[in-house]
């Protein structure tokens, strides 16, 4: 059970390498990818969102709709070959995702283990923390998983970041 985060401009040769059955992109609406081409439509979920905390005129905010689409998406995964999951640079959208997911398919797990996992996989993720915050909703965890963003630390602020894997099951 493995999910891969990349940025859009490494999208191609990660899909390649990798040969992931599920793919979640996170981009505005103006930047929205196409479905790769030999991919399965059905396995991709494009969602049209920009990386904002709060919701801000013409700008399209992460909402909870989004987020159980999210999670709707995640449970038709079996997880026989990677999920992958992008943004425009990998570093805040697509690690929530990914976050949002592990947390999901780990519903006892420590919340700051899992967050713990994503800083050791990668030094730029910032999870966008609206997207965690109605997750956590979502899922019941009364504030463990903001908690869980917070303590793994970092700014946010590389130009993109490196691909990386996240293990779905802790």
């Amino acid at each position: 059970m493995v999910l891969i985060v990349t940025p859009l401009r490494l999208l191609s040769e990660q899909m390649a390498e990798r040969r992931p059955s599920h793919l979640i992109s996170l981009l505005g609406p103006e930047n929205l990818i196409e479905t790769p081409e030999g991919f399965d439509p059905e396995r991709h979920l494009r969602l049209g969102v920009h990386d904002v905390s709060a919701p801000q005129p013409g700008f399209v905010a992460p909402s909870p709709e989004m987020v159980e689409r999210i999670l709707d998406f995640a449970h038709a995964w079996d997880a026989s070959a990677p999920m992958m999951i992008h943004c425009m640079a990998g570093i805040s959208r697509s690690t929530a995702t990914a976050f949002v997911i592990a947390c999901e398919r780990n519903p006892h797990a420590d919340e700051v283990e899992i967050a713990l996992a994503m800083r050791r996989a990668s030094h730029t993720a910032f999870p966008n923390r609206r997207i965690v915050a109605f997750a956590d909703d979502l899922l019941g965890r009364q504030g463990r998983m903001l908690e869980a963003v917070e303590a793994m630390g970092g700014d946010g602020m590389a130009p993109e970041g490196v691909p990386f894997e996240l293990a779905a099951r802790h």
